[in-house]
């Protein structure tokens, strides 16, 4: 038969209690115990290095805060209690506590039918699953607190979970993006009141000295120096704050790197790709006569552009154009002269025409190779030559006179 199969199976039902999380912390704070108020910001990494090695072996991250404190991510539960244990990081007495916030994760998730349960009956249902605390979503209406569907779970893990069963529903679980942390005293983000450095400025006008409770003045941002209050959602600071928080979250970096990816992703006001193309681009030059009052030119057109020259035809020599001298074009008046812009296209020659020229080629490229066999083979007489100069004569009068020439801009006299 075999050993028996572990379910679930279909009609099998687990224990509740069996699906319980064993979750451990992973990031510790190593703290320096010293009477001068030392931290580890003068003492060598190669000793940290091996300090933490001799005790924990290797651990999977090692990291220095602002505040000269460590922390330190362990990989397996047994690292993480023998760091609790430690008393001493190559004979510097230290202390180690858990991270506060690094070591939990905050989901929200949305069910109607708990709208009637208390956060503490929920908390302990809920706490075979990892879940610590449990907070329900309030809204102002009317000046009264409005109870929601939506509850802030927080996990005593930092990986969050994608679902979990609330009795015999299946609830997914949404990443929580607190809003931006606004201090109530400089108007400034990233920081409460209570550790606030700056002076008192009004949330309505940006005046440095007075409360926003009675103020009157026009509305101005602290952040953005928008035309707006500084607690306004539609302030740009406020959105941009919003968005290094959840990417401070969604990828669990820190909150100064977080800064800087989305400071690099930001284009500078006047850097964008629009402005720069804008201020590359220059307008095609046109030359213009000082005299003239207003010159307009036109694109040309395809044709002319597509025209190929004919070789091997005589063209008509241009008329003679007599020499204008700088007296005459400084006395004529220019005020009603205007160059041409709908110039007419050039009629392309028909069918009949052009198998016409092909025959009258045909015909004259057969004359001169007749013409060549016969002087080859005869000799050259005063009446041979007169008649073949005769013949030729009454050729050139019979050859096309008419040349496909460009039309040039014509300037039009009133």
């Amino acid at each position: 038969m075999g050993k028996k199969k572990s379910g679930p199976f279909s009609g099998q039902r687990l224990d509740p209690t069996s699906s319980k999380r064993h979750n451990f912390p992973t990031y510790f704070l190593i703290h320096r115990i010293s009477s001068s108020n030392e931290t580890f910001h003068n003492v060598s990494p190669f000793l940290v290095e091996k300090g933490i090695t001799g005790s924990l072996g290797e651990v999977k991250l090692t990291k220095k805060l602002r505040s000269g404190d460590l922390v330190v991510e362990v990989e397996s539960p047994k690292q993480a209690k023998q760091i609790v244990k430690l008393n001493a990081l190559s004979s510097i007495p230290v202390s180690v506590n858990p991270h506060a916030t690094l070591n939990s994760s905050k989901g929200v998730i949305s069910c109607g039918e708990l709208l009637n349960e208390s956060v503490e009956k929920i908390t302990e249902e809920l706490n075979s699953q990892g879940v610590t605390h449990v907070r329900r979503i309030t809204i102002r209406r009317d000046g009264q607190l409005l109870n929601t569907k939506h509850l802030i779970l927080t996990f005593d893990s930092a990986k969050l979970p994608e679902h979990i069963k609330a009795g015999y529903m299946r609830l997914s679980v949404r990443t929580y993006i607190p809003n931006p942390l606004r201090c109530f005293k400089c108007q400034r983000f990233g920081h409460s009141k209570t550790s606030c450095r700056g002076t008192l400025t009004c949330a309505r006008c940006a005046e440095v000295g007075h409360e926003s409770t009675d103020c009157t003045r026009s509305e101005k941002c602290v952040n953005c120096k928008g035309e707006h209050t500084s607690f306004s959602r539609n302030c740009s600071a406020w959105k941009q704050e919003r968005e290094i928080i959840s990417t401070k979250i969604k990828k669990q970096i820190s909150y100064q790197e977080a800064r800087k990816l989305i400071k690099a992703q930001t284009p500078t006001p006047g850097n964008s790709y629009v402005s720069a193309v804008k201020k590359s681009f220059s307008a095609p030059s046109v030359q213009t006569n000082p005299d003239a009052s207003a010159v307009t030119c036109s694109k040309p057109s395809d044709s002319t552009a597509t025209a190929s020259p004919i070789t091997n035809l005589p063209i008509p020599s241009s008329p003679s154009v007599a020499p204008v001298s700088e007296e005459a074009l400084a006395s004529t008046d220019f005020t009603d002269f205007k160059l041409v812009t709908n110039r007419k296209k050039l009629k392309k020659d028909s069918p009949t025409k052009t198998n016409n020229n092909i025959a009258k080629a045909e015909k004259l490229s057969k004359f001169y190779t007749s013409f060549r066999r016969e002087v080859l083979n005869t000799v050259p007489t005063k009446d041979i030559i007169c008649t073949h100069q005769s013949a030729l004569k009454s050729l050139e009068t019979k050859r096309p006179t008419s040349v496909d020439t460009q039309l040039l801009p014509m300037a039009v006299f009133p």
